[in-house]
């Protein structure tokens, strides 16, 4: 299916197929909707963003009404999810697909997230975009980067190339937006040289391979895989998440791997993720490229999940290429 993109005048709906959009504080919500209202957009809310249980989400049910509403709704172009969480599979065997399928939109969001986006392309072919939340539109400092490229990716029309920050932050922003520290960014790190070109699928590892042995996990065939995790891997399980992961049968024709940066307290080291990767012989001869602007730190890059992408990583540097045209 064909990109969708978004333009001034479009209205965007926020909805919480994740976490509730109650936990979002005020200041935040202000700065993200103000942002999103200066590109032009007319931003609304699902019905039940809001609902907060002990699993601080709303009911299946409810989550699932507000994914058809704004599939259903015309004067909707796009879909920001609120924030990521945990349990966005609760919802995928109760989605109607048909209904998405004839009604394509641009759907944003990233982390828990993925499940949503991967199990959509799977059953529709909707190109989805790994990219900020609504709640990421809150952050106060250091977003220009991430602006960019959400621009880049759904509101342009051209291909655009993921180059490295200036800087990176793995604070906790949505704690203090006044305290934050940054770090220089420096060049993506080349783990494996190669040239490759293909479909992308990218997303949170821990959530993607949730979908293994089910009917909507994608095929990864002659795919380039953009991964990333969050604090609560550490180099061990990021290591037996891409095991289980490349023992898919269609993994031995991955062409390409681009990983999102650690963060912090995962206690991955360069060093750490070199030697997972040269363990990894389903990887060999293959391009890999690390500490990606992608994922969990900011700021990131927007890519589509379906969309194409070229790399290449050799000694006179790294072209990481998504292809819109």
């Amino acid at each position: 299916m064909k990109l969708q993109h978004l333009q001034a005048g479009d209205e965007i709906r926020v909805i919480a197929p994740s976490r509730s959009f109650a936990i979002l504080k005020s200041e935040q919500v202000e700065i993200a909707q103000d942002r999103l209202e200066s590109l032009g957009f007319k931003v609304t809310y699902g019905n039940n963003t809001s609902g907060h249980d002990e699993f601080f989400s709303s009911s299946i049910e409810e989550r699932v009404q507000d994914i058809h509403d704004a599939f259903r709704d015309p004067n909707v172009k796009g879909i920001f999810t609120a924030i990521g969480g945990y349990n966005v599979n609760q919802l995928l065997r109760y989605l109607d697909y048909d209904l998405i399928k004839q009604n394509p939109k641009v759907l944003c969001g990233f982390s828990d997230i993925t499940a949503l986006q991967w199990a959509i392309y799977q059953k529709t072919g909707l190109i989805t975009y790994s990219g900020p939340h609504f709640s990421s539109f809150g952050v106060k400092y250091g977003f220009d980067y991430t602006l960019e490229y959400f621009k880049k990716a759904i509101m342009d029309s051209e291909d655009y190339e993921i180059l490295p920050s200036d800087k990176w932050s793995d604070d906790p922003w949505y704690l203090d937006q006044e305290k934050r520290e940054f770090h220089e960014q420096g060049p993506f790190m080349v783990l494996q040289p190669g040239n490759a070109e293909g479909e992308v699928l990218a997303g949170n590892l821990g959530t993607l391979n949730l979908l293994q042995g089910t009917e909507f996990m994608p095929s990864i065939k002659d795919c380039i895989l953009f991964i990333e995790d969050d604090e609560e891997t550490h180099p061990l399980t990021f290591d037996r998440n891409l095991q289980s992961l490349l023992h898919l049968p269609d993994a031995t024709s991955i062409k390409a791997l681009v990983i999102g940066r650690f963060q912090q307290d995962s206690g991955m080291t360069d060093y750490a993720l070199e030697k997972i990767i040269s363990s990894k012989k389903e990887l060999e001869g293959i391009p890999v490229i690390a500490n990606v602007n992608f994922g969990h730190v900011h700021p990131f890059a927007t890519v589509p999940v379906g969309g194409r992408a070229l790399v290449k990583a050799n000694g006179s540097g790294v072209e990481i290429k998504i292809i819109l045209s």
